[in-house]
């Protein structure tokens, strides 16, 4: 049975990071149910994060509500509230550096040639040119090609190679910074120890892995929760309009979540804080489900 120790000398930081583009729905509530408990069961501190370095997905208002209903389910984080949006010359100058050391290169190529012409995989062609591109996306040059690692509770995860030696994209063409170079930074410059989210994210950890050895920085744990799905492969999301969970009664949807990761029941208390405190106190990491999604009521 896998079970998850933390270094005495190196205490245990989690995080949950939504982006702004909508309220918090219940697939929502499993990620940020479960990296509390999983933080606050082992001791530790628990980090929220705006990511919100994407303005056309982002809706107005989304950054205060997901707070104000962080609150009011009794997930009280610690320390400052990190906006992506603050980081941005951070992840310029780094993208900077990577050019500069031949580490990345611009590319010009359009996703209808390299589905076409490459089967999907990127090939790498833009770094062979010269002279070079000095516009268009930006991708890293993955020497590391990282395709396995180990997951808290899923075990041993591997990707197809071909997936993880692709030199992905870490600055869109259109000037946003991508995903995969943001998280990296901003976990760790954050100390994040695990990283606690969800199964639709566990290939992009190989990714993260090539960024962490490339940038020379101390990668996390990973921990990845089951996903909420309607039906097989779709999942709850703001994308496809998931219903905000109740920040008026938030009691129901705790019951609902607390089973859903496999945990035992806590008392109905009008007091959210209270079924918090005895979700943390009898939370068992191992009785979290091993599988990539499950399936729940409409």
């Amino acid at each position: 049975m896998l079970t998850h120790t933390t270094h005495p000398t190196q205490p245990y930081i989690g995080r949950f990071a939504p982006s702004p583009s909508g309220s918090l729905h219940f697939g929502s509530l499993i990620a940020a149910l479960g990296s509390y408990l999983r933080a606050r069961s082992l001791g530790g501190k628990w980090l929220v994060r705006i990511e919100d370095i994407d303005p056309p997905r982002e809706v107005a208002g989304a950054a205060d509500d997901i707070l104000r209903t962080l609150e009011a389910y009794g997930l009280e984080w610690d320390d400052t509230l990190l906006y992506q949006s603050q980081r941005t010359e951070v992840y310029q100058t780094t993208i900077d550096t990577l050019l500069s050391q031949d580490k990345a290169y611009f590319c010009r190529c359009p996703r209808k040639l390299i589905q076409e012409e490459m089967s999907g995989i990127y090939d790498g062609r833009c770094h062979q040119l010269m002279p070079k591109h000095t516009q268009g996306a930006v991708r890293i040059v993955n020497h590391a090609g990282v395709a396995e690692f180990t997951d808290t509770i899923m075990g041993k995860i591997r990707v197809e190679s071909a997936f993880a030696a692709e030199d992905f994209i870490i600055k869109r063409s259109d000037g946003l910074y991508a995903y995969q170079l943001a998280v990296v930074l901003d976990d760790a410059h954050q100390g994040i120890t695990e990283v606690v989210r969800g199964f639709d994210l566990i290939e992009a950890s190989c990714r993260q892995l090539s960024l962490y050895q490339t940038l020379g920085l101390k990668a996390p744990e990973w921990l990845h929760l089951p996903l909420a799905c309607l039906t097989p492969g779709f999942k709850l999301s703001k994308q496809n309009h998931a219903q905000a969970i109740d920040t008026h009664k938030p009691q129901q949807s705790l019951h609902a979540a607390l089973a859903f990761l496999g945990q035992p029941k806590v008392e109905n208390d009008a007091n959210v804080a209270n079924m918090i405190a005895q979700a943390v106190a009898q939370f068992d990491v191992n009785a979290i489900p091993r599988q990539g999604e499950i399936l729940i009521a409409n």
